[in-house]
């Protein structure tokens, strides 16, 4: 089992270096947060994807195993 936690982009094993916090306020309370982990290749897509549908909340350093989720 590996130790390093990787990008939530479909098909990518490189090492998350952030964590894209968002919720869906169809879905969840306003306080809820989800995590997207991202590599610094699909930074960029990962939160345009979220920031585009309003879920993105924040974007913040990952370090690995940490836990985003609220």
């Amino acid at each position: 089992m590996s130790d390093v936690d990787v990008c939530s982009a479909k098909g990518c094993s490189a090492p998350a270096t952030r964590a894209l916090l968002w919720n869906n306020p169809r879905l969840h309370t306003p306080e809820r947060r989800k995590a997207w982990l991202a590599c610094p290749d699909h930074q960029g897509s990962l939160g345009s994807f979220l920031g585009s549908r309003g879920f993105l909340k924040d974007d913040v350093e990952h370090e690995s195993g940490a836990d985003h989720t609220v």
